[in-house]
């Protein structure tokens, strides 16, 4: 993490100044007054002030500092790149030799090393960045997958007009199920739950929309 000292005739501008050489604004630093400054006999400035002020690390940096410490423990050495991120998400994708292992069965590993990479990355944090995992290119096809069982699912509960509630999902993951079904005028989605647990429910509409 990149730190400045910076002295000003206020702790405002000693912050503008610091502010300006690590080109952040002040919601992306942590701010330390090291003095405050005074002013002496008539108001002449007797003691300038001075303040050190360190860069935040990002979520994403924190992500991916704390994926690597993980495969050191795991004892495999993927390539981990940020190939995506925009307001309020960002992707790692990992690629490897035994790749598996991060996966699990139905990426119920890889779901819940996302959800708590997602918790480390926002400690502390006054905002909030979802971070979405990929190993080996698994969501894409994953995603297939989801689009496939929604229909199924779907005819299931035009047949029985019951409706069906799905294995817990993480948040990208029940998207692809509500945008799958949002056209249907059969059926209706909705979620229920607390994270990681929160599930699809699938029900009929009734009457159905025409």
């Amino acid at each position: 993490m990149k730190t400045v000292e910076k002295q000003g005739r206020t702790v405002d501008e000693a912050l503008e100044l610091a502010l300006k050489e690590l080109n952040a604004k002040k919601d992306e630093v942590e701010v330390e007054v090291l003095e405050e400054g005074s002013r002496g006999l008539f108001g002449l400035l007797s003691r300038m002030a001075r303040v050190r002020v360190t860069l935040k690390e990002k979520p994403e940096e924190k992500a991916l500092e704390f994926l690597k410490g993980l495969m050191k423990i795991l004892k495999l050495d993927p390539v981990m790149n940020l190939v995506h991120e925009e307001d309020g998400m960002c992707r790692i994708e990992i690629k490897g030799n035994n790749m598996g292992i991060l996966i699990g069965k139905h990426g119920t590993t890889l779901n819940a090393l996302q959800y708590l990479t997602g918790l480390v990355a926002n400690k502390n944090d006054t905002g909030y960045k979802r971070i979405i995992l990929d190993v080996e290119g698994y969501r894409e096809k994953r995603e297939k997958t989801l689009k496939e069982l929604a229909l199924k699912i779907a005819r299931r509960v035009k047949e029985t007009k019951k409706s069906i509630a799905l294995e817990p999902m993480p948040p990208n993951e029940r998207k692809i199920i509500h945008n799958a079904l949002q056209g249907d005028d059969w059926v209706k989605t909705h979620s229920e739950g607390e994270e990681p647990y929160r599930r699809v429910i699938i029900s009929p509409k009734y009457p159905p929309v025409r």
